[in-house]
C-alpha cells in the first residue's frame, strides 16, 4: 500500500514551502508571495510527496519540469502556458503535445543546474525522477524551498521506504494524475485525462498464449531490462505477457545474457533512444552467439517504444494499446 500523500492544509497566505527536515522558506521569500486566492478551493494545500512536505498557497503559475513524463503530464492538463522551461527530455514529445510546448525554452539534455532553473523565477520545480533534486543538479529540495521555489517528484518515482510503490498499477498511475491536477488546480482536465486513459486500456485485449517477453532498455554487456515492480512490468502484466524478469523487485534491473538465454523470451520489446536505438540493440542481439538463438531473435519478432513510454505517466495506456496492435500485426 502506498502512503497517504495529502494532508489537511491550514497555511499561512504566504508561501510556505518546507522539506522534511524541517528547513522552512525564509521571511523575505515569504514576504514576497503571494496571498492565496480564494477563488482556488482547496489552497492553501499540503502534499506528502516522496517524504517531503511541499506545501502551497495558490496554483503554481511558473513550472519548470525536468524528464519527459513530467513535462508530458503538464502539456496533457492543458497547462503549458505555465511552463517556463523543460529539460532532461527522454524522448521527442508526442505530436499532438508539441504546438503546446512551442517556445518554452529547453534549458538542458540532463538534469539542470540550480542556477539555470532560478534564472527562469519558478514557483514549482517538477522532477520526474528524485534524483534530479542534487546539489550538481536542480539544487536540493530543501534548498529550493528555503528560496521559495516549490517541489515536487512524480511518486511513481519515489524510492524512499513507504514511498517507492511495492507494485506499481494503472490505478497507482491514474492516482498521480490526479493528484497533480490537484496540485495544479487542474482537477477537471485530470478527471478527463485518466478516463480518456481507461478508454484506451479498455480497448486492448490482453494477447492470446501468455507469450515470455523481455524488456530490453538499454546496455550492451550486461542488459537493463524491466524488472517486476515498476512501469514495465505494468504494460506487459496488462498486455497478458509473462515478464521473464518478474522476480526480480525493482523497477529495472542487470540481467545477464546467460540468464535471458536460459528464459528464452518469445517477444523482445525494444526500447528507442538516441543513445542507445531499437536498431543498435537488433544488431546486438543478432550478431552474438548466445543471443541469436533466442525464440524472439529468430522469428524477429521486436516491439518497439520510445524510451517516455518507459516510465510512468500520461503514455503507459497508448503504449500498452501501442504494443498489442504491433504484436497483433507480426502474428497476421
Amino acid at each position: 500500500m502506498r502512503s497517504s500523500r495529502r494532508a489537511p492544509a491550514l497555511l499561512a497566505a504566504a508561501l510556505t514551502l518546507s522539506a522534511c527536515g524541517g528547513e522552512a522558506a525564509g521571511p523575505s521569500a515569504a514576504e514576497a508571495a503571494p496571498s492565496a486566492d480564494p477563488a482556488h478551493a482547496g489552497y492553501p494545500l499540503a502534499i506528502d510527496n516522496c517524504g517531503t512536505d511541499v506545501e502551497v498557497a495558490q496554483p503554481p503559475q511558473r513550472i519548470v519540469t525536468i524528464k519527459s513524463s513530467a513535462t508530458e503530464l503538464v502539456l496533457s492538463l492543458g497547462l503549458g502556458d505555465r511552463l517556463v522551461g523543460t529539460a532532461f527530455a527522454d524522448s521527442p514529445l508526442p505530436g499532438s503535445l508539441e504546438s503546446a510546448a512551442a517556445g518554452v525554452p529547453e534549458l538542458s539534455d540532463g538534469a539542470p543546474s540550480q542556477e539555470a532553473v532560478l534564472e527562469l523565477e519558478p514557483d514549482l520545480v517538477y522532477a520526474g525522477w528524485e534524483s534530479a533534486f542534487s546539489a550538481d543538479g536542480a539544487g536540493e529540495r530543501g534548498s529550493l524551498h528555503s528560496l521559495g521555489v516549490g517541489t515536487y517528484v512524480s511518486p511513481a518515482a519515489c524510492q524512499g521506504a513507504g514511498y517507492k510503490p511495492e507494485k506499481l498499477d494503472f490505478e497507482a498511475v491514474f492516482d498521480d494524475i490526479r493528484e497533480a491536477g490537484e496540485l495544479f488546480d487542474a482537477q477537471p482536465a485530470a478527471d478527463e485525462l485518466v478516463a480518456q486513459q481507461q478508454q484506451v486500456l479498455d480497448s486492448v485485449e490482453p494477447v492470446d498464449g501468455a507469450p515470455a517477453a523481455l524488456w530490453y532498455s538499454s546496455g550492451t554487456d550486461t542488459p537493463f531490462v524491466g524488472g517486476g515492480t515498476g512501469a514495465p512490468a505494468m504494460i506487459m502484466e496488462r498486455l497478458g505477457m509473462e515478464n521473464i524478469a518478474s522476480d526480480v523487485e525493482d523497477t529495472w534491473t542487470s540481467l545477464s545474457w546467460e540468464v535471458i538465454a536460459e528464459r528464452d523470451p518469445e517477444v523482445i520489446i525494444l526500447i528507442d533512444a538516441e543513445w542507445n536505438t531499437a536498431e543498435d540493440k537488433i544488431h546486438r542481439l543478432e550478431s552474438s552467439p548466445v543471443t541469436s538463438e533466442l525464440r524472439a531473435v529468430r522469428t524477429g519478432s521486436y516491439l518497439r517504444l520510445p524510451f517516455a513510454a518507459s516510465e510512468a505517466g500520461v503514455r503507459n495506456a497508448e503504449a500498452v494499446a501501442e504494443l498489442a496492435e504491433q504484436l497483433e500485426a507480426q502474428r497476421g
